[in-house]
C-alpha cells in the first residue's frame, strides 16, 4: 500500500455524508443503541463494535487503521503511553512460571519490568543477554521460555539485533517475539517482515513528532491483538482518549517528511562531531565501522535522529557547563520531537539507573532546527570541552 496514501486517505472516508479534511474527533464516552438486539450482538463481540472508549472508539480505531497497515500488520491497539503498550503486550504473553529472554539494557522502565517490580512479584524469570548475537539468545533458551524481547536499535548505545536470525529461532522453539521500533518507526524498519510477531512504539516519539502528546502503539497479528484486547488492553485500562489519538493522527500526516530532515540533518551534525577533536566514540547505527552496522543496512533503509557520544574529557565540571551553554539543543528527557535534546549521562543519580553508561557520555536527539543552527551552536561551545 502506498506511503502516501496510507498517511493521508486510508479509513477517512467516514461515510455519513460529509466530507472533512481532518477527520473529526469522537470526544464521546459511550454509545448508545436503538434496540436491544443490536446492543445484545454488540455486547457479544466488543472487539469489533462501539460500546465504550475504553474499548472502541472512531478516532482511536482511525489511528490504528494506520497504524497497522505502517507496520504490514493485520491489526493494531493504541494506549495511553509506551510503557503501557510494551507492558500490555508483555504480560499477555507471559504467566507465573514462564522465563523471558530479554536484550540488556532495555528502557528503563522495561527493566524495570522485568527485573525491579512486576516479573519477581509473579513468578516470572528473566534473563538479559547481548542481542548483537543471536547465539546468545539461543543459549539462554529454556523448556519454559515463552517470549523474547527486542530493542533494535536501543535508544543510548544503538545496539541492533539480527531480527531475521531471531525471528527463525523463535518459531523453532515456538517462542513469542515483541519489539520496541520507536527509533526506526514503521518508515525505515518493519520488523514484521523479519519473523517477529509484536512491533510495539512509544508514539510521543517521532509518529506524534510534536511533544504534546503521550501515547504507546502495539502492532501484529489479528490473532495476537485480540488476545491482547480482551485481557490486558480493557482489564487494566491504558486507553488512549480520543483527542490524543486526534493528535496523533495530526502527527501521521507529516511523518515522512519530518523523519527525511531529521535523519538527513542527524548525519551532517555526526560528520561535524566526527571531525571537531573532542569526540571519543559515536553510537550510531549507520556508522562506518561501528559493531552492527551492517545488520542494521540490512533491515534498516535509514537511521533516525538519535545518537551518543563518548567526549575525551573526563571533567563533569566541562560537560555540565558545556551542556548548560548551548541554546539550540534543550535539555530535557524523550526524543524524537520538533526541537533538538541532549541529555547527559551525568545527570542520572538514580542508583542502578543507566549504571552500564560512562559518565562522559551525551545523547542528541535531532529535531526540525537546520544542521546549520544546530552544528553552530556546538561550534561556539566546544572550547568548553578542551
Amino acid at each position: 500500500m502506498d506511503l502516501s496514501f496510507i498517511l493521508n486517505n486510508l479509513g477517512e472516508d467516514i461515510g455519513n455524508g460529509s466530507s472533512p479534511v481532518t477527520p473529526p474527533i469522537y470526544q464521546t464516552s459511550n454509545f448508545y443503541f436503538k434496540t436491544v438486539e443490536d446492543f445484545r450482538q454488540a455486547i457479544l463481540s466488543e472487539r469489533d463494535h462501539l460500546i465504550y472508549t475504553r474499548g472502541n472508539n472512531p478516532t482511536i480505531d482511525l489511528l490504528r487503521i494506520k497504524m497497522a497497515a505502517l507496520e504490514g500488520a493485520e491489526d493494531a491497539l493504541v494506549f495511553a503511553s509506551g510503557m503501557a503498550a510494551i507492558s500490555s503486550a508483555i504480560l499477555a504473553m507471559v504467566k507465573t512460571g514462564d522465563h523471558v529472554i530479554s536484550v540488556q539494557h532495555p528502557y528503563s522502565w522495561t527493566d524495570t519490568l522485568m527485573n525491579s517490580n512486576i516479573f519477581p512479584k509473579f513468578g516470572i524469570e528473566a534473563t538479559m543477554v547481548d542481542g548483537t548475537d543471536a547465539r546468545n539468545i539461543e543459549q539462554a533458551i529454556k523448556p519454559n521460555t515463552s517470549l523474547i524481547y527486542l530493542e533494535s536499535p536501543n535508544s543510548w548505545t544503538f545496539d541492533v539485533q539480527n531480527l531475521g536470525e531471531i525471528g527463525v529461532l523463535a518459531k523453532k522453539h515456538g517462542i513469542i517475539t515483541i519489539i520496541d521500533n520507536s527509533y526506526s518507526t514503521p518508515l525505515y524498519q518493519q520488523p514484521l517482515k523479519n519473523g517477529i510477531d509484536l512491533v510495539v512504539h512509544t508514539a510521543s516519539k517521532y509518529l506524534g513528532g510534536h511533544s504534546d502528546v503521550v501515547a504507546g502503539i502495539c502492532c501484529g497479528s489479528r490473532e495476537l491483538i485480540d488476545k491482547i484486547f480482551h485481557n490486558e488492553f480493557c482489564t487494566l485500562g491504558g486507553i488512549i482518549s480520543p483527542f490524543n489519538a486526534w493528535l496523533l493522527l495530526r502527527g501521521l500526516r507529516t511523518l515522512q517528511v519530518r523523519m527525511e530532515h531529521i535523519s538527513r540533518t542527524a548525519g551532517e551534525v555526526i560528520a561535524f562531531l566526527q571531525d571537531c577533536g573532542i569526540v571519543e566514540k559515536i553510537f550510531y547505527p549507520f556508522l562506518e565501522g561501528n559493531p552492527g552496522m551492517q545488520t542494521a543496512k540490512n533491515q534498516m533503509t535509514k537511521a533516525s535522529g538519535l545518537f551518543s557520544i563518548v567526549l575525551k574529557t573526563r571533567s563533569t565540571a566541562a560537560i555540565e557547563e558545556f551542556c548548560n551553554s548551548l541554546t539550540y539543543w534543550r535539555m530535557a528527557v524523550s526524543w524524537g520531537g520538533f526541537e533538538s535534546l541532549i541529555i547527559p549521562s551525568c545527570t542520572f543519580v538514580r542508583p542502578g539507573l543507566y549504571s552500564n553508561l560512562p559518565d562522559n557520555m551525551i545523547r542528541f536527539s535531532v529535531g526540525l532546527e537546520t544542521a546549520d543552527a544546530l552544528i553552530g551552536d556546538l561550534e561556539k561551545n566546544l572550547h568548553l570541552l578542551r
